[in-house]
């Protein structure tokens, strides 16, 4: 009979709900509706709206003095003629299609390393994290283009083994690599996730491979790399959106011109120089979309590829 009582007042309790209930529902969603506000008026203001203002912009002739003057596709038109768009370019696809991947492959080498389980981890996980929290900053590429300056650290060094080092941020040859060397060095964000995948891998795979007879590389390639590779596609992704938004480093290190002969010069960094620099900021407004586009296209790829290279355990 308690049993009938009980499914009777359940039946009940999953009925209509009654006009006090809906009453306090209404209170409920009000009250995460105030909540909400201030994040939406954000959204709104900072985002979407300025988002939506660029967009109309991208069709117009503005100078930030003027009234803006619609001329349709001609600044899209432009970007096909503009030789320092397409070195800018150039300069940015060989920062990301060379610093991303040597940036994962040392944050995978660190992580591997920290994964053994070292005295003190926790310090030397803060330690190796401290560049990514920093390697964006002025102050860390004023100080990458003192250490690679002609007179730097880095010639110091090399004068004590009697070896002359060129000016590594004044010549063409190697100042994006150095500025490359930078984004690697900044590789402590992506080790920290590298980290915590290694940590989820079973020890009971390894054990196995080891009865087997399967070496330790033959466990990276085997074990590691395909339970891991989750990880390293959304390592992969964040690093290609973040490396395409690149614009401090180059900056400061160039002095703000992209130079020398335009070795530097970083997609952002002419944008900034159209839009703040020669105020023609419809152009720049076009370059942005063009580079969401663009970014937008990459990481599509990166999903497209990455049912052919990428495990889930389902």
């Amino acid at each position: 009979m308690s049993a009938l009582t009980e499914l009777t007042s359940l039946s009940r309790r999953k009925g209509p709900k009654t006009a006090e209930e809906k009453k306090a529902s209404g209170r409920d969603n009000k009250a995460a509706y105030i909540f909400l506000l201030p994040w939406l008026v954000g959204l709104v203001a900072i985002t979407v709206g300025p988002m939506l203002m660029s967009l109309y912009l991208s069709f117009t002739d503005y100078n930030l003095i003027q009234a803006p003057e619609w001329v349709g596709l001609e600044n899209f038109q432009r970007m096909f003629t503009d030789a320092r768009l397409h070195n800018s370019l150039g300069v940015t696809f060989t920062y990301v299609l060379v610093g991303v991947p040597l940036q994962l492959a040392v944050a995978l080498l660190i992580a591997l390393v920290l994964d053994k389980g070292l005295r003190g981890l926790p310090f030397y996980r803060s330690v190796f994290y401290l560049p990514s929290l920093l390697g964006g900053s002025v102050a860390i590429a004023i100080l990458w283009k003192q250490i690679f300056g002609t007179t730097g650290l880095v010639n110091q060094v090399l004068a004590l083994a009697g070896i002359e080092g060129p000016g590594w941020i004044s010549d063409p040859g190697t100042a994006l690599g150095s500025i490359i060397l930078l984004h690697v060095w900044t590789f402590g964000a992506p080790m920290i996730i590298f980290l915590a995948g290694l940590r989820q891998i079973p020890n009971m795979y390894y054990e196995a491979a080891e009865v087997d007879g399967a070496t330790k590389f033959q466990q990276f390639w085997r074990i590691t790399l395909p339970l891991l590779s989750p990880i390293i596609f959304f390592n992969l992704v964040l690093q290609i959106i973040g490396s395409f938004q690149s614009f401090t480093q180059a900056f400061i290190v160039s002095g703000g011109n992209g130079g020398p002969s335009d070795s530097t010069m970083f997609f952002t960094l002419y944008l900034y120089q159209k839009g703040f620099g020669q105020f023609d900021m419809g152009y720049a407004s076009a370059m942005a979309w063009f580079l969401l586009v663009i970014i937008g296209a990459f990481t599509a790829i990166n999903f497209i590829a990455a049912k052919y290279w990428v495990f889930y355990d389902d």
